[in-house]
């Protein structure tokens, strides 16, 4: 499996509950310029509307942008691709207040692109900081090990 785009931020920003996996709906060029590794996920989420999930703010750069088509646009909502259980048990947890899908990685699978998203809780500032002091400390802890 190969990662094509990773929203690093997500893992700071939220505290991962559930890892779910879809597929998504693109069309030839959009599949071209990902795999150049061209897509940003950072601020990307996932959205309801109906009974369909939608990825909402991932940026997808025309492949060749001289001969992109005039109407194309980068940071289109694309649907996901997910089975009908999947689908009615995110939907009912995406309503749940506090909790969000958010998008980790753009991947490749069996030669189909994929995205691993999860649905997240918010983290608090103090839990963030929480989070940078851990870090530096095994930090810490690796330099002195290496030193001795």
């Amino acid at each position: 499996m190969t990662d094509f785009a990773e929203n690093r931020k997500a893992y700071f920003n939220y505290e991962i509950l559930e890892k779910f996996e879809a597929g998504i709906v693109l069309n030839g060029q959009e599949v071209k310029s990902i795999k150049l590794g061209r897509a940003q996920l950072a601020g990307s989420y996932i959205v309801p509307r109906g009974n369909e999930l939608f990825l909402v703010g991932v940026t997808i750069p025309p492949y060749q942008p001289r001969n992109a088509l005039s109407s194309y646009d980068p940071q289109r909502s694309r649907k996901l691709l997910l089975h009908k259980k999947e689908l009615s048990y995110l939907m009912g947890k995406a309503k749940e207040r506090g909790l969000t899908l958010v998008s980790l990685r753009l991947y490749n699978k069996n030669a189909q692109i994929k995205i691993e998203f999860a649905l997240a809780k918010g983290k608090k500032q103090y839990d963030k900081r929480e989070t940078i002091r851990r870090r530096e400390a095994e930090r810490e802890m690796k330099r002195a090990l290496r030193a001795s």
